[in-house]
């Protein structure tokens, strides 16, 4: 079994014609894809790759979807737990950051997220009604007892 790093999969995924090492390198990352009989894609690549493409690429929700339900329709290359990536895409296509609709799709067996990431992943899991909370903590939470 082959293991995939990022910049096979982006070559892969991105047509980058302005860029001439990408043109050399696109052809043979379709033929390492297309042509190997098994493949790993690691977890660590799967967060790598939305990255990029959002980052580097300006890829939007949609487009990182696409790629991501293409690449795990491929029987040929199994992702490193694939039914969690499966299950973070369609909070990602409704606005959640990749990562943290990943650490909201890993932790169903949890009632609550705490975050002092952003009020706007709680607000927008909040209104997505899904089975985890996700809330800001503040020192007057914690003093007035009303954790969890």
């Amino acid at each position: 079994m082959i293991v995939l790093d990022t910049n096979i999969l982006a070559r892969f995924y991105v047509d980058d014609p302005g860029d001439p090492e990408a043109a050399k390198q696109r052809p043979i990352a379709r033929r390492i894809i297309t042509e190997s009989p098994s493949l790993f894609v690691p977890i660590t690549v799967v967060l790598e790759l939305e990255w990029v493409l959002r980052a580097f690429y300006g890829f939007d929700a949609a487009q990182i979807v696409r790629v991501f339900e293409h690449l795990l329709g491929l029987r040929h290359v199994d992702t490193e737990e694939a039914e969690r990536v499966a299950a973070a895409l369609p909070l990602a296509a409704q606005g959640v950051d990749f990562a943290d609709a990943l650490h909201l799709a890993g932790s169903t067996h949890c009632t609550t997220l705490y975050t002092f990431d952003d009020r706007r992943f709680a607000r927008r899991a909040s209104r997505l009604g899904g089975s985890i909370r996700v809330i800001v903590p503040t020192e007057t939470m914690l003093a007035a007892g009303t954790t969890p």
